[in-house]
């Protein structure tokens, strides 16, 4: 067992990185952290910020979310140190990836996030996601600030069914 707790909680986000092929959250990571009471939020904190700096881990942020994924050099170092995590504690990921894999992966897949355009409008860019590839993306210009943020936040709920209409639409004659 390791007698540095940090590096612990390294290892820990290093592990659940490699054991799906999406990005996690930060929401989702803390979640796990949080329920299994391994770490504080802070120190959560401190330990992704820790890995993003050394380049172990790489994160994507939005408005509303950053989500973070292992690098190549995380990857390298989790097989070097991975053995070095309990496996009381692999079991805990483990079961709880088990678990909440579907969800997570569908809480990931779904991307929107707005920006102030040259022309003083706002972009608002939405995103479906399988995996790392793309299945639907769009960009919609808007006039405010407000309608940019009220289509972000609908485009979750919405997204399929945009998604399936777009399909329809090219697929049919």
């Amino acid at each position: 067992m390791l007698s540095e707790p940090m590096t612990l909680y390294k290892l820990m986000n290093l592990y659940m990185l490699k054991q799906v092929n999406f990005p996690l959250t930060n929401a989702q990571l803390t979640d796990f952290f949080l329920q299994h009471e391994y770490a504080s939020y802070f120190t959560l904190q401190q330990a992704l910020n820790e890995l993003q700096e050394s380049g172990l881990i790489h994160t994507e942020s939005t408005h509303n979310s950053t989500r973070y994924e292992i690098t190549k050099e995380g990857e390298d170092t989790l097989n070097f140190f991975g053995k070095n995590i309990s496996p009381a504690i692999v079991e805990d990921m483990d079961q709880y990836l088990k678990e909440n894999r579907f969800r997570m992966r569908n809480e990931v897949g779904n991307v929107a996030d707005y920006y102030k355009s040259t022309n003083q409008d706002y972009v608002v860019h939405c995103e479906v996601r399988e995996g790392k590839s793309t299945l639907i993306e769009l960009n919609l210009s808007v006039p405010d600030k407000e309608q940019a943020e009220l289509m972000c936040s609908h485009w979750k709920a919405h997204s399929q069914e945009i998604y399936a209409f777009v399909m329809k639409q090219l697929m049919s004659s």
